[in-house]
């Protein structure tokens, strides 16, 4: 299993009226900490895409505990429980607040497509080289 942390400190604009950070938020926090679990890895979703394969998202889901609110510094978990297996890779992820309260939890699934034609690919051998030690 593969997982990284990304701390993400919650701007005026991610909060709605009430002062939670609006639902919708949570999917950019996830994209957010799902490229800088990526990077830390050892590889950009630039580089991915500079290496002709794009990964964009087919399926996201969203589960809320309790509100994180303006100016909370907040702890993105994504994980990756299992190797990609042909054309899709998941993520799953888990939003702390600064106690380690559990504020949210989701999942999403992305597909490897050619950049050229965005026609469906295997996992690119290179990111499953890096990911390989995590799952021996």
């Amino acid at each position: 299993m593969y997982s990284h942390d990304t701390r993400i400190r919650v701007c005026y604009g991610d909060v709605d009226q009430m002062g939670f950070v609006y639902y919708g938020n949570y999917l950019k926090f996830y994209e957010m900490a799902r490229g800088e679990s990526m990077r830390a890895l050892g590889l950009s979703y630039r580089e991915m895409e500079e290496r002709g394969v794009m990964m964009p998202v087919v399926k996201a889901e969203l589960n809320y505990k309790k509100p994180a609110h303006y100016d909370d510094v907040i702890t993105v978990r994504t994980i990756v429980e299992k190797m990609p297996q042909g054309v899709r890779m998941d993520f799953r992820y888990e939003v702390y607040d600064e106690k380690g309260q559990l504020l949210n939890h989701g999942f999403s699934q992305l597909a490897f497509v050619k950049k050229d034609g965005l026609t469906p690919c295997r996992c690119p051998e290179y990111l499953s080289a890096l990911l390989e030690p995590y799952f021996a």
